[in-house]
């Protein structure tokens, strides 16, 4: 993991993040109206600048629809995103369109996120023309690791870890400062993915950019992520820096998370915590804490079956922040 980087002025910030989805009735229109699924309910947080947040979670926690409503490829239902000072969600479509520029996304599949139709050269020039932009496309694939001779081939040529190399120097050929990483590692193998991660880190030290990296993996985040925020059900539930999430875990959430992780040395030993039960669907969130149906922390009381914990900071004044009444007692 990179070092810490010193506390200035956020490149990006978010503020109370909403984004619901409105659901359907039933056949033909009918019925009564379903509640809306809560996607996203109340986030916030700040990157600085040439830092990464690893933003990390199970299926349907919400991390991907924050990284993709941050860059208004969906729009928000609520909340601000503030990118350089500008509030993003305020700009209109020209403005909007020069600052795709800044902020770009590297997708999760790289099976899917490229046109079948378009050979590699086309696919990385393409950017280039829609912002008048000046670039050479074998510079672009040599910064990535591949050869200038790619440019010829299609996506159907290419190995997952190629195809994934093209998605990030198509990110990367209109100059941005802001890098979304939507699980860009979660369909490569284990020795691919170590070698994306690394071209990840080294493209940020060489570019000063600034991540945020998107996983459900924490092993993933590990070796790459400044601070880590864990999402539950829309909420973030914990967020801290990188070595104090894995080194004392405050949200039994977390601790869960961390102790699926696995383990290099064969000779250790490791509790592992299953949860019971599968996470319960965002259009009905349970009452209180959204984790409660499934926490196995011993002092689960009453108190999390009917009042929601605050994201506070424990223990005061850490910079380590928790939702979970019990966030001080170890389990």
């Amino acid at each position: 993991m990179s070092a810490p980087r010193p506390a200035g002025q956020p490149l990006v910030e978010v503020r109370d993040l909403v984004k619901h989805y409105a659901a359907e009735r039933g056949w033909f229109g009918l019925g009564r109206p379903r509640p809306p699924v809560r996607a996203v309910d109340g986030v916030s947080f700040a990157i600085g600048g040439g830092s990464t947040l690893g933003l990390v979670g199970e299926s349907g926690s919400g991390k991907t629809t924050v990284g993709r409503t941050m860059l208004r490829l969906q729009e928000a239902t609520s909340g601000r995103v503030f990118f350089e000072g500008s509030d993003v969600f305020a700009l209109d479509s020209g403005r909007l369109r020069a600052l795709r520029r800044r902020m770009q996304i590297v997708f999760q599949d790289p099976y899917s996120s490229l046109n079948p139709r378009m050979t590699v050269g086309e696919t990385l020039r393409e950017p280039l023309k829609i912002h008048h932009l000046s670039g050479e496309v074998s510079s672009l694939l040599e910064e990535v690791g591949l050869d200038p001779a790619f440019a010829k081939r299609y996506p159907h040529e290419l190995s997952g870890g190629q195809r994934q190399r093209v998605g990030i120097a198509r990110a990367l050929s209109v100059e941005p400062r802001f890098v979304v990483c939507d699980e860009p590692v979660s369909a490569l193998d284990v020795s691919v993915q170590a070698q994306v991660l690394n071209l990840l880190a080294d493209l940020q030290s060489r570019r000063r950019l600034t991540y945020l990296f998107i996983a459900h993996d924490l092993a993933v985040v590990r070796h790459i992520a400044d601070t880590v925020a864990v999402m539950y059900l829309g909420k973030i539930v914990e967020r801290a820096p990188a070595a104090e999430i894995y080194a004392l875990p405050r949200h039994p959430y977390t601790r869960a998370l961390l102790s699926a992780v696995p383990e290099p040395d064969p000779r250790a030993t490791k509790r592992r915590i299953v949860l019971s039960g599968d996470i319960p669907s965002p259009a009905h969130p349970p009452p209180g804490c959204p984790f409660h149906p499934r926490c196995p922390h011993p002092k689960k009381s009453e108190r999390c079956r009917t009042e929601v914990p605050p994201l506070r900071e424990v223990p005061p004044q850490s910079g380590h922040l928790a939702a979970c009444h019990y966030a001080e007692q170890p389990m």
